[in-house]
């Protein structure tokens, strides 16, 4: 199990997402995308690997949607 996530890192997640940025299941990369946004290191990186799991749960869903 990992650690819980802040509200803050949850809101601002979904509002990059809702604005149509384009993140991956990939953490670098992720990372890289929002070093423009975020000035924090430690709220950056908290952001990316948030984002990175639910992308990757995501597909998953997915996955299982179409195997029904």
């Amino acid at each position: 199990m990992g650690k819980i996530k802040s509200k803050q890192v949850k809101r601002t997640a979904h509002a990059l997402m809702d604005k149509g940025v384009d993140f991956s299941e990939s953490f670098e990369n992720n990372k890289k995308v929002l070093q423009q946004t975020m000035p924090s290191k430690k709220m950056r990186n908290q952001i990316a690997g948030y984002l990175s799991r639910t992308k990757r749960q995501e597909k998953e869903n997915q996955v299982e949607v179409k195997e029904e």
